[in-house]
């Protein structure tokens, strides 16, 4: 049984994981994600874990802040009960690196989300560009012909050049997948204004965040100016967020991410908020290794019934989890079992590393088998 005085060690690695194929954002192309890891164990060898990839651009964190954090967790943190209030503490300032400690904690504890089993369905991001149209029209038929139904067509750089982006796309898909556009904060609110206002609605399902985070105005104008639905995603940190955006009447989708909200009960009651208000979630995170996304779609199976971006893991070369994530055509299949964390990817993608565990490195009994045991209730 673990309790709040129950002793526990903390570890910390900070990975470099690359990707494939370069990701394309408004703040720039990602090579590679920067992935904090934070495992936490009992007494009696029993583990969790948890993930913070801070994106510099979407989030005012760091990546050098986060560490810090995990860091200092390791050094201080003794017991249950330290290590839920040490993140609770630092989760106003610093919600991605406390995500990583507490969703371990969500772990260790057995959180019965993490139980689930099922398929969740996810959409396929679209790296391509207009201005090659053979080798965009490759790419949307090949994720088509995986079993998308939903495609993400990132803008926010030139609204001519985006605009044409978006119909370069929608007639390739040709009605057979629903268009997911989003901008990452990339407009002013004059060009969120000018974009929405020439976007033709057909055959896309929302547009995401075109205005700064902070700009609630702005927000308001742009769902004043679209045709089509509109979803706040980095404007959304805490549920009193959600409520904001519904207060102004500002969103029709609201995208909730894991490693902004703590923990995994926080994260079911942001989605449950999010249809109390009249809106539509959506859930994911398209930049986190296989350990988030794992998290999440188990979360998912709880009444998120949109398509899932929980696909960072999609995007990375090495994943952290062993067994891999099952993936069949467009659908994560999660068995209800729990993984492990693959030592041999600790270790080769290693940038930094803090442990007080005592033995310094391995777990002495996997978590898996405990799990399934029924050891640690």
């Amino acid at each position: 049984m673990t309790d709040a005085v129950s002793p526990i060690e903390l570890r910390a690695h900070l990975l470099r994981l690359p990707l494939t194929t370069p990701y394309r954002l408004v703040f720039g192309d990602l090579h590679w994600f920067d992935v904090i890891l934070l495992g936490v164990r009992d007494a009696d060898g029993v583990y969790g874990w948890g993930e913070a990839t801070i994106l510099p651009g979407y989030t005012d964190e760091t990546v050098e802040g986060g560490w810090a954090l995990a860091r200092e967790a390791v050094e201080t943190v003794r017991t249950v009960g330290a290590a839920r209030d040490f993140g609770r503490a630092a989760l106003p300032r610093s919600p991605f690196a406390a995500t990583a400690l507490l969703t371990a904690l969500d772990w260790l504890g057995r959180n019965p989300i993490l139980d689930r089993s099922g398929r969740v369905e996810l959409l396929g991001t679209v790296n391509g560009k207009a201005e090659d149209a053979a080798a965009l029209e490759a790419e949307v038929e090949a994720l088509i012909g995986r079993g998308y139904r939903t495609l993400k067509v990132k803008v926010g750089w030139d609204v001519p050049k985006d605009l044409a982006q978006v119909s370069a796309v929608r007639s390739i898909a040709a009605g057979r997948a629903s268009l997911r556009i989003d901008a990452n904060q990339g407009y002013s609110v004059d060009q969120a204004v000018a974009f929405l206002s020439r976007l033709d609605p057909t055959g896309v399902e929302l547009v995401e965040q075109p205005c700064a985070a902070g700009d609630w105005a702005a927000a308001a104008a742009a769902k004043r100016a679209s045709a089509a639905p509109m979803m706040l995603d980095e404007s959304i940190y805490g549920l009193e967020d959600i409520d904001r955006a519904a207060e102004l009447g500002c969103a029709d989708y609201i995208k909730l991410k894991l490693m902004k909200l703590g923990d995994l009960d926080k994260l079911e009651t942001g989605l449950r908020m999010i249809v109390d208000r009249g809106m539509k979630p959506v859930l994911g995170n398209g930049v986190a290794s296989d350990l988030g996304c794992w998290m999440e779609a188990c979360c998912a199976l709880g009444g998120a019934r949109s398509a899932g971006e929980m696909n960072g893991f999609l995007k990375t070369r090495t994943r952290v989890l062993s067994p891999a994530l099952a993936v069949e055509g467009a659908d994560i299949v999660l068995s209800g079992e729990a993984p492990v964390i693959d030592e041999a990817v600790l270790q080769a993608c290693e940038v930094a590393t803090a442990s007080g565990w005592r033995d310094g490195g391995a777990p002495r009994r996997p978590a898996a088998a405990v799990w399934s045991a029924g050891a640690a209730s």
